[in-house]
């Protein structure tokens, strides 16, 4: 079992930042892909961003490439999103997830454990 807390939202303008974390407790962070997803008014939840164990390697929606940075730090047992650049169109609940699989994945089925989540809120 491992349990997620994420923190970090608020209501920002167009065009600032903001930095999401993801407080891992209980099975071993380090050992587990992450992933961050989020869920708009209305749409299904979508994937965001996804890490390995080590955090040598990442994967990106093609919509926040560029501008979204995920990473974690296994010594505090978190993991980040730095977001950039804010849209209106990122306006969501973001959510964090572990996954006890050993492959990176950007099916939210492919994860075992979830936070509550986080609301981010872009004003135009």
């Amino acid at each position: 079992q491992v349990q997620l807390v994420e923190s970090g939202g608020g209501l920002v303008q167009a065009g600032a930042s903001l930095r999401l974390s993801c407080a891992a407790s209980g099975r071993t962070f380090s050992g587990s892909v992450m992933g961050w997803f989020r869920q708009a008014p209305g749409k299904e939840r979508e994937f965001v961003a996804t890490i390995t164990q080590s955090g040598g390697y990442t994967v990106y929606a093609d919509s926040v490439k560029g501008r979204f940075t995920i990473s974690r730090d296994n010594a505090k047992n978190t993991m980040y999103l730095q977001m950039n650049s804010l849209k209106p169109e990122d306006t969501a609940v973001y959510y964090c997830a572990a996954s006890a699989g050993r492959a990176l994945t950007r099916d939210a089925y492919g994860y075992d454990y979830w936070g509550q989540g986080t609301q981010v809120t872009v004003s135009s």
